[in-house]
Order: structure tokens, then C-alpha cells, then sequence
């Protein structure tokens, strides 16, 4: 097999997300695909030049198309459409994460016919999604973004509505029953599609449910319990590395993040602040604020005259 070009780069890997086989980001120059077949969905977008391809012996090309769906078992190649050369990025998803009832007896639903989708939204999807599956640490969040990109996808091979209908888009009750699952769940988690199992829901439903209700998805919730989580474990002595294992952090750096989008301020500097105020106080000086502001004299509020 020929090297591939140094002008070419391909980054693989596959992420812990049920449904998805394979993530590729690609640019190529020279190199031309030969005719071949994939035993999964493959989700292409381009983000930069052009592919033109042949897809069950039909041309087509990714020009003015925001995403390009090709179904399993139909032979495609593929080639830059021009001296420039493209750049993509890949989902390979299972076959069966697009059900049975959207694709029709050949189980490939419209995606021979038409395979690119001009549909901006679901480019975005696809965008936010990828940016999701870049973090493994994040699996939940790109676990609610695969499911909004699935039904999307399904309704476009289905030929109807995008997605389908929402009954439980503003149920206070499905979302409290979810919060309750993730309260209970804070340390080792869970996947959207077990929440969906034991909830009796789809999962964006039920992402859908608690947005709505709570005003941030679940994924979110539950980084915030578990920095709250953090903050007392490294108030109480524990070194940050301790604290990210027991709050149900993947690693150090994943609180870190996480812990400094929330504070503002690294777990190390939160937890030399509080023990400055112990020290502080047991002095009778007061102790350093955390993030290095001083503070702020008490205010009275007036009463306003009626």
C-alpha cells in the first residue's frame, strides 16, 4: 500500500457514544478513493474545498450540499473536485441507529437518490456534535448532541417532519424524574441512553424535558453537581487530583476545565484561598479572597418610600 501523501492528515478514532463506529477528520490533496462500501451510515461534511463521488454508479458532489449522507452497502469512491484538495470530517454511525421504519424495504430510505441535505441546521448539529466527540471526557454532552443529529437524519431519510413529534418537550415531571437519576448519579453517571431505558422516553425527549424545565440540558446539570461536589471535597483538605476522581471527573485537567469555566479559578487556587481564610480567621485578620478580590464593604438597603 502507497504512504499516504505528506500533504495528506487523517484523524481517527472511536468514541465512547452507543451508535457511532467511527469519528474521521481528513484532509486530502491527492489521494483518491476507490470505489468501496461501508457496512455503516457515513456523515460527511466539508469543511473546506469540494468531493465530487459516484455513489451506486449515479455522479454526485458535495457542492451545495451542507451534509452528505451515504447509506451502507452501496459502493461510492470519492475525489477532490478540484487541484486544491478538501477537508472533512466523517461520523461512521452502526445501521441500525437509523431504524428500521424510516428506511423502507431496501434500508436505505432516500439516501441513494439524494444523498447530500441541504438542511443548515443539521450542519450545525453536526458541527457542535464534532466538537463534543474532540472531549472524551464529555460523554453525555455528546451523547445528547448524537441524538438530536439521529433524528434529524431520520427524518430527512423518512421523507417527513425533521423529527418526531414532542409530546414531553414541556413535561415538568419526566424532567424532575431525571434530575432525581442524575442527582443519584452524580460520581459514576450515566448514559442518555440508559436514562432513556429507565425513564421510558426518547432521549431527546428527554433532553428536550429538561432544558425546558431547568433551563440548562442535562449534561450541564450534572458538570454543575459535580463541581459543587469538588468544591467541598478540596475545602475539606483533598488534593485536586483526589477531589476529580471522587466528584466523577475523568481526570485532573477535565475538573480543571470544568472547575475554572464555572469559579472562574483553578480547583488549586480555590482550595489555597479557603485555607487562607482558615488561617485568616484563626489570626483574627481575615484571609485572602479567592481569585484575589478584595472585599467588598456590606451595603444597606433602603427601604423605598411608598
Amino acid at each position: 500500500m502507497a504512504p499516504v501523501p505528506s500533504t495528506d492528515t487523517v484523524t481517527a478514532w472511536r468514541p465512547e457514544v452507543p451508535g457511532i463506529a467511527e469519528v474521521l477528520h481528513a484532509r486530502f490533496t491527492r489521494h483518491a478513493y476507490p470505489a468501496h462500501v461501508h457496512s455503516t451510515w457515513t456523515v460527511l461534511i466539508v469543511d473546506d474545498g469540494a468531493v465530487r463521488y459516484d455513489l451506486d454508479r449515479h455522479p454526485h458532489g458535495t457542492a451545495g450540499a451542507a451534509v452528505t449522507l451515504l447509506p451502507p452497502g452501496v459502493a461510492h469512491d470519492g475525489r477532490a473536485a478540484t487541484g486544491d484538495g478538501f477537508r472533512k470530517r466523517v461520523l461512521y454511525l452502526d445501521a441500525g441507529v437509523l431504524g428500521p421504519d424510516v428506511l423502507g424495504r431496501d434500508g436505505t430510505g432516500t439516501a441513494v437518490d439524494r444523498p447530500g441535505l441541504d438542511d443548515p441546521l443539521l450542519r450545525d448539529r453536526l458541527g457542535a456534535l464534532h466538537r463534543a466527540l474532540a472531549d472524551p471526557r464529555d460523554a453525555l454532552h455528546a451523547q445528547s448532541r448524537f441524538a438530536f443529529v439521529a433524528e434529524r437524519l431520520a427524518g430527512h431519510l423518512s421523507g417527513g417532519p425533521s423529527g418526531p413529534p414532542d409530546p414531553a418537550a414541556g413535561d415538568p415531571t419526566l424532567a424532575a424524574r431525571l434530575r432525581r437519576l442524575l442527582d443519584a448519579r452524580v460520581r459514576p453517571g450515566l448514559t442518555l441512553d440508559e436514562a432513556a431505558r429507565v425513564l421510558h422516553s426518547h432521549p431527546t425527549h428527554l433532553v428536550r424535558a429538561f432544558s425546558r424545565e431547568f433551563g440548562i440540558p442535562p449534561h450541564r446539570y450534572l458538570d454543575g453537581r459535580r463541581v459543587d461536589l469538588a468544591r467541598r471535597l478540596l475545602l475539606d483538605g483533598a488534593a485536586p487530583a483526589d477531589a476529580a476522581q471522587a466528584a466523577g471527573f475523568y481526570d485532573q485537567a477535565h475538573l480543571t476545565r470544568r472547575f475554572a469555566r464555572t469559579l472562574g479559578v483553578t480547583p488549586a487556587r480555590y482550595a489555597a484561598g479557603g485555607r487562607s481564610v482558615e488561617a485568616g480567621s484563626a489570626g483574627g485578620s481575615g484571609g485572602k479572597v479567592i481569585g484575589g478580590a478584595a472585599p467588598s464593604a456590606p451595603r444597606t438597603r433602603r427601604r423605598a418610600r411608598r
